[in-house]
């Protein structure tokens, strides 16, 4: 048994997971999991770097992280940043700060091992595929990842399309999120997923899979509302199938709801009432895609994969 610390900082949120894992039966054990919506990718996509309050605001839940870990006595700690760190000009701003607060280095990772971490994190405790495939999609804030195995990865690749990119590159005029978005701004992040999807197919066979499984917070977020979940309950939405017509009512409705409407959703995190619509209609578009009538929701992803990564390193 390790004792691990794994944090996944992605586009809009920052995550923990400290477990005990177990690698003679693959079960990771969570002694603590949380996570902090810092919007680390806050203008990247239209400016090419990281802004000063977003780094402040990633820089405090990482010394939150800190005593976290120390208090668990965490044995390996792995730090692994995504999308917006990936495309920022001063990513090595970023990469300083962590080092000092943290002690380690964080590692800016490409999409295809993000995408690895995904699969591993999504599908260990599914078991094995029986000669059938999963496509996990794992939609982010700043792109989303694409990849199909069985027992292991076969094809990958990830894409930029992800909520707050989406939001930012269509919905955001002069600092203000359209309240509710126009048909035309819809249709032009649909045109954007669409474009993606056709990249993400020519690496990745998306309608060849027989089971979806879909990650992150757009997507159990869609998953507690259609549950009917009077809180956020993540037992509940952990496995949980949700069939193609419940997205398409829900991506519906939050699309031409507006600000106060979202926000009054019960399960909806302050940080992605913006941006749930985006991120609602990139997981209807690959369902469309690919034929898909239901998709698997799983609460691990990407974190889960990190902390196996930080358990049976060398």
């Amino acid at each position: 048994m390790t004792r691990v610390a794994a944090i996944d900082c992605g586009t809009n949120s920052i995550r923990l997971l400290v477990a005990d894992a177990h690698p003679e039966t693959g079960e990771l054990v969570d002694l603590d999991r949380r996570m902090k919506i810092v919007r680390l990718g806050q203008g990247v996509d239209r400016t090419g770097r990281l802004a000063p309050e977003a780094l402040e605001r990633t820089f405090a839940a990482c010394r939150e992280y800190a005593a976290v870990i120390k208090e668990h006595g965490a044995e390996r700690v792995r730090f692994v940043a995504t999308s917006a760190s990936r495309d920022a000009e001063n990513r090595d701003e970023f990469v300083g700060g962590v080092l000092d607060i943290l002690g380690v280095e964080p590692e800016v990772i490409t999409g295809d091992q993000e995408a690895a971490f995904s699969f591993t994190g999504a599908t260990k405790e599914l078991g094995p595929s029986d000669g059938d495939s999963y496509l996990v999609v794992d939609i982010g804030g700043g792109s989303t990842e694409f990849v199909v195995g069985d027992d292991q990865v076969r094809a990958a690749r990830s894409v930029d399309i992800g909520c707050v990119r989406l939001t930012e590159r269509h919905l955001v005029r002069d600092g203000v999120v359209s309240d509710p978005p126009t048909e035309p701004q819809i249709t032009a992040i649909r045109a954007d997923i669409e474009a993606a999807l056709d990249l993400a197919e020519q690496t990745v066979p998306l309608r060849e899979a027989r089971t979806l499984v879909g990650l992150a917070g757009s997507v159990t977020t869609v998953a507690a509302i259609a549950l009917g979940l009077t809180e956020y309950d993540s037992a509940a939405i952990h496995h949980s199938v949700i069939r193609y017509d419940q997205v398409q009512e829900i991506t519906t409705r939050l699309l031409h709801a507006t600000h106060a409407q979202r926000a009054a959703i019960p399960v909806m995190h302050p940080g992605r009432v913006d941006v749930i619509g985006a991120g609602a209609l990139v997981l209807l578009a690959i369902m469309e895609r690919t034929g898909a009538q239901e998709v698997v929701v799983s609460e691990h992803d990407i974190l889960d994969g990190i902390a196996w990564a930080a358990a049976t390193a060398g």
